[in-house]
């Protein structure tokens, strides 16, 4: 179903009101993304009050970017908390992500859960070429870093990777049709941009062969965040 496609990103700094999204919303999309800012202010409870409202599917949008055998031990701690889908970045390189799959594998068999999903961030959908280059000092364009990093991620076990929409069609061709794609900086027509510099509409992510979108404040800032996202769901 079209609404299976939408990841809502819970960004926001209380337990309470993550919660209340999260009821409102269960029935209208596919998963709840909870990233930095809810998880520094709610703690790791917020897992299990989540799954209290009615999230299905939780996306712990971690990001480990750290040694081989730290991650290694974060992934088995996440798998531990049942949770759907979670990160690392690909720059941590080739043996930090298959640390991270490889503990991710073999914790679940261990623990007798379903193996989470896990996926590797490009480069951020706040870069642009300027910032690539000139901050992090690495040359060419960011599409070029991105496929580089996609397929070193599919070497290392990952999933998938989180995306620009910009580069959906370049690591679908890169990667093959079962790499999972899931993509930030999706706006629906008219909403603010924010401080996305790469963006696209859902319907135009989803064309181009994205298989998750990650939706933040054109839903949760919404009059009705549940209308929101059913209309988005049907521009699908």
């Amino acid at each position: 179903m079209n609404k299976d496609k939408i990841i809502v990103a819970l960004d926001v700094d209380s337990a309470e009101k993550a919660v209340k999204l999260a009821a409102k919303l269960k029935d209208d999309v596919g998963a709840f993304k909870v990233g930095l800012q809810l998880i520094n202010s709610a703690g790791l409870g917020i897992f299990d009050e989540l799954k209290a409202a009615g999230a299905k599917n939780i996306f712990y949008d971690c990001k480990y970017h750290d040694i081989p055998n730290t991650v290694k031990g974060a992934s088995e701690a996440a798998c531990a908390m049942g949770i759907w889908m979670f990160n690392v970045h690909c720059s941590g390189g080739y043996a930090m992500m298959k640390a991270a799959a490889d503990a991710a594998k073999a914790a679940s068999e261990q623990l007798g859960k379903p193996r989470p999903l896990v996926i590797g961030v490009t480069v951020l959908t706040s870069i642009d070429k300027e910032t690539l280059n000139n901050d992090i000092r690495v040359p060419g364009e960011p599409a070029e870093q991105v496929v580089h990093l996609a397929k070193l991620a599919k070497e290392a076990g990952l999933d998938g990777v989180v995306s620009s929409p910009l580069e959906i069609e370049l690591i679908r061709e890169a990667c093959g049709p079962d790499f999972l794609i899931v993509t930030p900086g999706v706006r629906p027509k008219g909403a603010d941009v924010g401080d996305q510099k790469r963006i696209m509409t859902p319907a135009e992510a989803v064309a181009k062969g994205s298989d998750y979108l990650v939706i933040g404040r054109p839903i949760t800032k919404a009059e009705d965040p549940a209308q929101a996202a059913r209309n988005i769901a049907a521009e699908l």
